[in-house]
């Protein structure tokens, strides 16, 4: 007989939550693990003595977490998502007929606890899985990857320059100073000769526009950091991937322990920044980590975009091997130029000598050196017309950090060198792929460079939390009996004489 149920919607009389959630599941294993409590003592002098009670700090965290590890962006969201799942709000420590806390008090709540709290968070987080050999701090792969900002490229507007004034209102006859805006002033205005130069590279780029099809629509809008700004989130920075259209980003600089892919640091930087003039505030913080759990930092892999003469000798005083590969335009050697280390001069193919002069920075920060010839020699010269022709003397510019370079290149040409190369693109790339997919942070739903940097150590403890779980042994028991030696050879001797004379028989029947 076909069956057909019937719903009636009826109050329940006995009901436990913990007897709905099985053993194995996600968030009672978490529940299990997890201990907090010292959280109440962080964020105690956050709070009056007086008032409402608020939201708990333990609950607030572990709905943080719930919505890393849910892949949810919004808070709103992830509040109509914890109601509807029993195992969530039993590792909330809520009942089915009680109400979570409203979305704005999350948001709140995290506006106002100190990145302090976050960040120990984390190095509980990390200690923990230094505690089960997850990780060695051996080896430490670095990359950077851009984050989407919760701001629109629609919203930007122009910034001023510094140098003018703010403009006068007249009321009643009397000036008053108009009010500044609530941006702070320093992302308000940029240096006059900044905004002369980036006018004067959109002027010749407009000039030089003669494709056929832009001349019958209009021009596009030219956007840079320089001129631009989004009163939204000031911190956020215009940047571009290749491949992918314009927007305003936040840049996540991570580190993962090669042993067991742990997240051992993260970061939230300016998407305008380059890779490698980050590396020293990367550095320093991640090694302090790991020295806490006496783990010794030996070496540390990066892609190109790290690669730089300050980089290496910072990382070489701090005992630690930098396998990076050098910048393509480095060249060990100069044509028809020879290097006197005892003299620290060059000597040309005429047999000139180039002396060092001065140092100078470049843009990365680095120290250059400058070697130049003296007039009089390169004035008299036969090869002057084909080596400097358009200069009264020849002039060398080489970096300060050449043996830090020629020491990164005998690295990336070695049979190690290779093998880290790939070590970095299995270890810290398929990390990234994870969170940017599966974590959460393909967006930052908050604003300011100190909230994303909360909501990047939320993904990446909830990450290593992830990676804890599957360690946790599974605990079966097991029994064994363990018998003499020559009772075991006593009983397959008498097997394989009772199986030998069995056959035997059989076979004179036969």
């Amino acid at each position: 007989m076909q069956g057909h149920k019937q719903f009636v919607d009826k109050v329940v009389l006995r009901f436990r939550l913990s007897e709905r959630v099985p053993r194995h599941n996600l968030y009672r294993r978490l529940a299990d693990l997890l201990d907090w409590d010292f959280l109440y003592a962080q964020t105690q002098a956050l709070y009056s003595h007086t008032g409402q009670p608020s939201l708990d700090p333990v609950v607030f965290f572990k709905l943080l977490l719930v919505s890393r590890l849910e892949n949810l962006v919004s808070d709103r969201r992830l509040i109509e998502h914890c109601s509807l799942r029993l195992d969530i709000l039993y590792f909330l420590g809520y009942e089915v007929d009680e109400d979570l806390p409203w979305h704005s008090t999350i948001s709140r709540t995290r506006q106002l606890y100190p990145t302090a709290i976050f960040e120990h968070l984390f190095d509980h987080v990390f200690a923990q899985c230094v505690a089960a050999g997850l990780v060695t701090g051996h080896t430490q792969a670095v990359d950077s990857a851009f984050v989407k900002a919760n701001a629109s490229l629609e919203s930007l507007i122009d910034k001023q320059s510094a140098d003018e004034s703010p403009p006068v209102l007249h009321v009643a006859d009397k000036p008053v100073q108009e009010a500044p805006a609530a941006a702070p002033e320093a992302l308000l205005t940029s240096p006059a000769h900044h905004l002369r130069r980036v006018a004067s590279a959109h002027a010749r780029y407009l000039r030089n526009d003669s494709g056929p099809l832009g001349r019958s629509r209009p021009q596009a809008r030219l956007l840079s950091n320089k001129t631009h700004y989004s009163p939204a989130d000031p911190d956020a920075r215009i940047s571009v991937k290749p491949g992918k259209a314009r927007a305003l980003n936040y840049l996540c600089s991570m580190a993962v322990d090669e042993a067991h892919g742990v997240i051992s640091h993260v970061q939230a930087d300016f998407a305008d920044r380059r890779d490698c003039t980050l590396l020293p505030s990367l550095v320093e913080p991640l090694q302090q980590r790991l020295l806490a759990q006496d783990l010794p930092l030996v070496d540390l892999v990066a892609d190109t975009n790290y690669s730089n003469g300050v980089n290496y000798a910072l990382l070489e005083a701090r005992g630690i091997t930098p396998w990076i590969p050098v910048f393509g335009k480095y060249k060990p050697e100069i044509d028809s130029f020879r290097y006197e280390a005892e003299t620290d001069c060059f000597t040309c193919s005429a047999g000139k000598t180039l002396s060092f002069k001065s140092f100078y920075k470049n843009q990365d920060g680095g120290l250059a050196k400058v070697y130049r010839a003296a007039s009089r020699d390169c004035r008299l010269c036969p090869l002057k017309p084909s080596c400097a022709p358009n200069v009264k003397k020849r002039q060398l510019i080489r970096t300060a950090y050449d043996a830090q370079y020629r020491r990164a290149l005998a690295r990336q040409q070695s049979r190690p060198g290779r093998h880290m190369r790939g070590l970095r693109q299995r270890t810290v790339e398929p990390v990234f792929g994870s969170l940017l997919q599966h974590y959460g942070l393909r967006r930052v739903n908050t604003k300011g460079r100190s909230s994303a940097h909360k909501m990047m150590l939320l993904t990446a403890l909830a990450f290593n939390l992830k990676k804890l779980l599957k360690h946790q042994p599974k605990q079966t028991p097991r029994s064994a009996i363990a018998l003499p030696v020559p009772r075991l050879q006593g009983q397959f001797l008498a097997c394989w004489r009772q199986r030998h004379s069995r056959s035997q028989l059989l076979g004179n029947r036969r």
